[in-house]
This record gives C-alpha cells, sequence and structure tokens, in this order.
C-alpha cells in the first residue's frame, strides 16, 4: 500500500500565534478592517474549528522531561478544547477537518482509518475534505494497489464513507472518461448546516495534485478539476439554495513565515501556494472563510478579504476563525472577525511558556515545569468517551506497535526534506544492500518520522516507513537514469535521498536542478545498464516519476508485486539478518551549486 505522504517541512515557529492569544480566556485581537455600524449586542457569533493533516494520529503523544511528562496532541484531548468552545458558543461552533485524515500510524492503516472515522464521529465533525490519502488504502484489504480487474480501488474509501456521520466533501473529483461525478461520491460535495439560525454552505476540495502523491494506479480513473473554477461553482450554488456563509474546506494549502499580523502577506507563498492561486481569481465576498490543509504549514491570515487558516499536523494543533455576523443583514461585520491558527493541543503544558511543543521547549529542558493545561480558563480533560471509542483499535495493535526486534539504535537518525539526512542515506543504503543493486532512491516524503535511539520495535519502524509499498526495481540505461534523476530532482518534491550516487545539484529548484551525478564514485556510461531499487510508488509514476517511466520499456520495471511484502517489513527482516548497527553514513553524497541566482519561491506542493 502506498503510504506515501509528506515528511513533515520544518516548522515556521516565527508563525506560531502567541501562547496568550491560543490559550487565553478570551478572543486574540480583532484584524483591524474597516467597522460597519451593526449593532454589536445583536450580532450572531460563528467559530470555526478547523483541523488539517490529522495522518492516522488519533493517539496523543508525550515526552518526559527530568520534571515530568508533557502530555499533547491526539483527538480525546482535543474534543476537551471542542467542548469548550461549545460551551462558550452554544450552537455557533462550526468543526470541519480540511483532508489526510489516514495514513501515516500503524493504528489508522490496521483498521484502514476506521479509528479516525470513529473518533470524528465521537467529536460531531460537520464535514471533511477528501485528501489525496484518503485514497492510499486502494481496495478493502491489505492489497493497497488495483492492480486486478476485479479490485475497486475506492473500496476502503468507500466503507469509511459508509461509516462517517459526517460528508466527506470535493466538490472537484470527477470521473475521467465521462466527465461525471463519480456515483460512489454521495453528493455535490456540499451541504447546508445551520447555526443561529444562519445557513451555512460548506464545500470541499482536493488538490489537483492528488495523482503524484498517492498510488497512481488508484486514481486513474478520476480527474481533478482546477480549484478556482470549483470554488467559484460551488459557493455560487451554495447561495442559490439559501447559505447565508460559505466556507471552503480545501485539501491545499500554502505556508507563511508570519502569522501576527493577519493582513501582511509578505512571508506567505502567495506567487506559488495552491490556496493563495485559488483565492486570486475569485471576487471578493466569494467565501466568508477557507480552512486548508495539505502543506503541513500555517496560514492565519486574510487573502482577498477571506480569513483562511491552516494549522500543523499530526493532530497536534487546530485552527479558529470566530465571525461576528449581523443578524438583520446575515453579512460578516468586518472588522471583528479574529483568527487562531497553529493552536496546541496540551493535556499538560510547561507552566513557563505555556507550551506542549517539545521541539521548542527541549532548549530549556531541565525547566519544564509540567501541569495541567487550560483553554479559556477551562482545565482540560481527555475525553473518556472518546478514548472508549479508541480503545479496541488500541488494544489490537499494542502488541505489534511494541514488539520487539532484537535491534538496538544507538543514537537517533534524522530526516530533512531539502537536504541529505542521516535517516534517509542510512534507508537508502540498506535498500541497495537488500536488493543488490547499483543505486537506490528514496522519496523524501515517505519517511514520516525520525528514528528514535533505543531498542528497536516494529511501532517504531512503522513511524518512520508507515507505508506498505513493494520494493521495485528497475533496469536502466545510464541515458535512462539520467533522465530519472533529472524528472526526481527537478519535481520540487525535496531532495531524494539516495544511495550509490553522488549528485550535484542547483541550489534553486527549478526543472534543470540536477548538474552532474556519478555511480559508486565514477562517471556514469550512457549505454550501461544500472539496477535502480526504489518504493513502487515512485517506480508506478508517483512525486513525477510518471513522464519518464511512460518512455521506457515495462520488461525493464519489476514493481515486486510477487513478492506478497514490503519495503518497511523486508528492511526489518534485513537488519535482523545483518545484524545492523544502525551508524550514520559518511555523509557529502549530496552537495549544491550556488551561482547566485535568485531562486523563484517553493510551491506547497512539494509536501504531500
Amino acid at each position: 500500500m502506498n503510504r506515501h505522504v509528506l515528511v513533515l517541512c520544518s516548522l515556521l515557529l516565527s508563525c506560531q500565534t502567541p501562547r496568550e492569544a491560543e490559550h487565553a480566556t478570551g478572543p486574540a485581537e480583532p484584524l483591524k478592517l474597516p467597522a460597519t455600524p451593526a449593532k454589536s449586542s445583536q450580532a450572531h457569533r460563528i467559530t470555526i474549528v478547523g483541523t488539517n493533516d490529522v495522518h492516522g494520529w488519533v493517539m496523543g503523544m508525550k515526552e518526559r522531561f527530568p520534571r515530568g511528562e508533557i502530555r499533547y496532541g491526539g483527538v480525546s484531548t482535543f474534543a476537551s478544547y471542542v467542548q469548550v468552545l461549545r460551551q462558550d458558543n452554544p450552537d455557533g461552533v462550526v468543526l470541519v477537518d480540511a483532508g489526510d485524515l489516514f495514513q501515516g500510524t500503524l493504528m489508522s492503516n490496521l483498521t484502514e482509518g476506521s479509528v479516525v472515522i470513529e473518533a470524528f464521529n465521537q467529536l460531531g465533525y460537520d464535514a471533511a475534505a477528501i485528501g489525496n490519502h484518503e485514497f492510499d488504502y486502494g481496495p478493502v484489504g491489505p492489497i493497497s494497489a488495483a492492480t486486478q480487474a476485479t479490485m475497486d480501488p475506492f473500496g476502503a474509501l468507500k466503507a469509511r464513507i459508509q461509516q462517517s456521520k459526517f460528508p466527506l466533501l470535493s466538490t472537484n473529483i470527477y470521473e475521467a472518461n465521462t466527465g461525471f461525478r463519480p456515483s460512489w461520491l454521495p453528493s455535490d460535495g456540499t451541504i447546508i448546516v445551520e447555526r443561529h439560525g444562519l445557513k451555512i454552505g460548506i464545500f470541499g476540495l482536493t488538490t489537483p495534485q492528488t495523482p503524484t502523491v498517492t498510488l497512481p494506479i488508484n486514481v486513474a480513473t478520476l480527474k481533478f478539476r482546477p480549484l478556482n473554477s470549483e470554488a467559484l461553482a460551488a459557493a455560487t450554488s451554495l447561495r442559490k439554495k439559501g447559505a447565508d456563509l460559505v466556507i471552503a474546506v480545501v485539501h491545499a494549502g500554502g505556508r507563511c513565515g508570519d502569522c501576527s499580523h493577519k493582513d501582511d502577506l509578505s512571508s506567505c507563498d502567495v506567487d506559488a501556494g495552491e490556496i493563495f492561486e485559488m483565492m486570486k481569481g475569485l471576487p471578493e465576498g466569494t467565501l466568508d472563510a477557507v480552512v486548508a490543509g495539505h502543506t503541513h504549514a500555517q496560514i492565519g491570515h486574510v487573502v482577498n478579504g477571506t480569513p483562511i487558516i491552516e494549522s500543523w499536523a499530526l493532530g497536534k494543533y487546530f485552527g479558529m476563525i470566530e465571525l461576528s455576523i449581523d443578524p438583520d443583514t446575515k453579512k460578516v461585520i468586518p472588522g471583528r472577525t479574529v483568527i487562531n491558527s497553529g493552536v496546541e493541543i496540551c493535556e499538560t503544558w510547561d507552566i513557563e511558556t505555556k507550551s506542549c511543543d517539545p521541539k521548542k521547549l527541549r532548549a530549556r529542558a531541565d525547566q519544564v515545569t509540567p501541569v495541567t493545561a487550560k483553554f479559556r480558563g477551562q482545565i482540560i480533560h481527555p475525553d473518556e468517551t472518546v478514548m472508549q471509542a479508541m480503545q479496541p483499535a488500541e488494544q489490537a495493535v499494542a502488541e505489534l506497535q511494541q514488539k520487539p526486534l532484537g535491534l538496538t539504535v544507538p543514537s537517533p537518525l534524522g530526516r530533512q526534506y531539502e537536504n541529505e539526512s542521516e535517516l534517509g542515506s542510512f534507508l537508502a543504503d540498506s535498500l541497495r544492500g537488500m536488493a543488490k543493486t547499483d543505486v537506490a532512491l528514496m522519496n523524501p516524503g515517505g519517511l514520516r518520522a525520525d528514528l528514535k535511539d533505543g531498542p528497536l520495535t516494529y511501532g517504531t519502524v512503522y513511524e518512520v516507513i508507515p507505508f506498505d509499498n513493494a520494493v521495485a526495481v528497475l533496469d536502466l540505461t545510464g541515458e535512462q537514469l539520467e533522465r530519472l534523476l533529472t524528472a526526481a530532482f527537478g519535481s520540487k518534491k525535496g531532495v531524494f535521498q539516495v544511495s550509490g550516487l553522488e549528485v550535484k545539484l542547483s541550489r534553486c529548484v527549478v526543472p534543470d536542478r540536477l548538474r552532474g551525478f556519478t555511480v559508486a564514485g565514477k562517471k556514469w556510461d550512457p549505454a550501461r545498464h544500472y539496477k535502480v531499487a526504489l518504493p513502487d510508488f515512485l517506480a508506478r509514476g508517483g512525486d513525477g516519476f510518471a513522464p519518464v517511466l511512460a518512455t521506457i520499456d515495462p520488461s525493464q520495471v519489476n514493481l515486486g508485486e510477487n513478492k506478497g511484502s514490503n519495503l518497511r517489513d523486508d528492511l526489518i527482516e534485513y537488519w535482523q539478518t545483518k545484524k545492523e548497527t544502525f551508524k550514520p553514513p559518511k555523509g557529502g553524497r549530496v552537495s549544491f551549486i550556488d551561482n547566485g541566482e535568485a531562486c523563484p519561491a517553493p510551491r506547497p506542493d512539494a509536501m504531500p
């Protein structure tokens, strides 16, 4: 099963909403927009609560510090935050998710997302967008790629749609051969809910990049239409149906470096981010709010008059947009909109910093003093009902999660997205050794966590490699290998992790980024054949490989379908046989050439 997702982009901590705004007893400072004469005492308040890119992380996490344990994330803790917001604004909360609910944890993947849907049912979500990784599981059962005509590539997703008590929405998914909406999608991708007597329209959108960031074979019969035109059509349709407000829940995003000034977009990738591109062509007032996702980054800004939020990933954050609505006109009152994005979900936090983010707290580890967290003056307690709903799945995977592998990692191996890394190089070396090839490639988006030190368990490896990719082997000429590497490093999907190669890259991420390479320290031969090991996600055309693979004879491609195993389990067996010591490989296999040219802004679609 393709478990390709993105690897987390580095957290842009300067974009973090100030702690006193995130967990204050009152809302953050409102946007400075022109005021209107509406009577504030009569205004309705709509609180839009948005999550994104949960990726199966329904369980909470924890990290030990000298003075105690910091506990953070997870849906049972998040439920306590939602309860506070609903008590604060009865009948005024709209709870939505911007997609990629599944794919990334052992619990989620073994249940094909069922545990996530059950948890979201308990929280009372109103809607969620369909993300690219909602297609990863393919047919129901252990086989994730619909490689036979009898297999339904949407089987697992259909099961989750049936299980869900809230709609999974996308208005821009169509059948490629007919142009019609797929019959298995239960609606046109829109719904209308009611709060405070207001009709609130919600529609979903899915990134058009989906065929390159899930197993292409699973979505081969679908077409993902452009976000802009579909957003306009959906909003227009909802207004005609009587919607007073329209909210877009979009599995496409962007990233901003500074969220302290909501109307200042200078730190945002406005010329490259999908969500910003979508907004550019929409008339002002088309949308009243947007909840975005996909890039695992943060946005908390007003764009073209519309507030947009996106928060970081893996069930550790959420965002809020609070709208004040004139009861007579049923329109948003300018100047009173409040945006909070990147709000940390804490069960316990540091008493001084009011943070539960381990990456921020490690710098002062000896001073961290964990206490029970509060939100808007209320003590946070994980919701027992939600915990009980997840308990059967938790028990089912606990034994496998803790299964010892008889190996020890002496020191952590970290990953990077835009450079070679110890973890990436180590895994690429293992793949090449295991497959006995000349070269190995690993896509950085396929590595989902750093490898922790200590005794190695199956669950630890699963966190690093959650995707059930098979091991594929290509038999390529040197000329074909050059074209494959050019496509890889020019795809804006990060720096591929390599073994058996030394590559030189332009510092700028451009299509011709590859400036040279050697194989085993020698100049490559255009006519010689080289064997290349890589995950079958790439060999099937993922991450921009499709155009090159379309020119290669199928007899040169072994997708590893007949082995009945996956990359993760094959690597574990290889390490156990080899009695691997997990030493960091020597660096220097990727180097950069900087000619001083100005680089174009990175696109957020680099993130899965």
